[in-house]
Parts: structure tokens; sequence; C-alpha cells
């Protein structure tokens, strides 16, 4: 990432700056196995924090959407690379920004950085399902907030 990290993002309270969803969180205990280190499955937790958040930001109530029987987002693939391993007590900052966007889904980016260094990427593969599970076109609303942060270049 060629761009500064930020250092001044509140812990759990994401925010958006040139496109890009900051979203710092800090490792707790509980996110550890027993050698003081981030279990592989709780970075799945980190970058779900951090998605759950950017569409808050833009907007997006996926709980409204849900209850009015229009949909809800879903995962459907995600590629994930370890690089340096987290640790206990470790301050982080996940970033994530949209890269695709298609009528019922949407492609993101996410890296989870401690300091300027990336210790975890993510490729996350998002599809609007109605609640019988199968795609439905994205909110209009929700498109056009995508639209205005999409990053075709990464």
């Amino acid at each position: 990432m060629s761009r500064s990290v930020p250092t001044d993002i509140t812990p759990h309270e994401g925010m958006f700056r040139d496109r890009l969803h900051y979203f710092a969180c800090r490792v707790y205990y509980e996110d550890t196995d027993f050698s003081g280190i981030v279990y592989h499955a709780n970075y799945l937790k980190f970058f779900e924090r951090a998605r759950s958040d950017m569409l808050d930001q833009l907007g997006m109530d996926q709980r409204a959407a849900f209850e009015a029987n229009e949909g809800a987002y879903a995962v459907v693939d995600m590629h994930i690379k370890y690089i340096a391993p987290a640790k206990f007590q470790d301050d982080l900052l996940v970033i994530t920004f949209a890269t695709k966007l298609r009528r019922a889904s949407v492609e993101l980016t996410q890296l989870i950085m401690r300091g300027d260094e990336k210790i975890a990427s993510a490729t996350v593969q998002a599809a609007f399902l109605t609640p019988a599970g199968r795609p439905r076109r994205q909110p209009e609303a929700w498109t056009d907030a995508f639209a205005a942060v999409i990053m075709d270049d990464g």
C-alpha cells in the first residue's frame, strides 16, 4: 500500500478517507491461540467487522432490508493471504475498498495493517440475496453508494 496509514482512527468507529474505509481494532486474549498469536479464523471476524462498519458508513441498513424481505449480503467467495502473525494486544487497522460492482454483487479488497506493516489481505465477493437465497439486484441507493467509492485500480 503506497499511502501512509492513518493513526487517528478510533477503535470500532470506522471512517472513510479517499474512498478507503478504515476500521481500527485491537487483538484481545480471546483472539489468540496458546502461543499468543491470532488464531487464523479470527481474521475473518476482523474483516467482517470492518465490512459491516463500511456498509453502515455508506448508509446501507442491512437489517431493515432483510426485515422488509428485500434481501441481504452474503459472502460467496473469499481469498485470504496471511503474511505475518498478529499478536496479543496489537493495534490493527483494517482497510477496505470496493474494486468491482455488479448488479447483484460487490467485490472488496481488505488489508489488515499493524502500523505500516501489512499482515493479512483478503479479496471478498458479497452477493445480494433474497431471503430465499437467490441473487437479486442490489438496491439502487446501495449501488450508488458503492459507485461513489469504487477503486478500480486498487
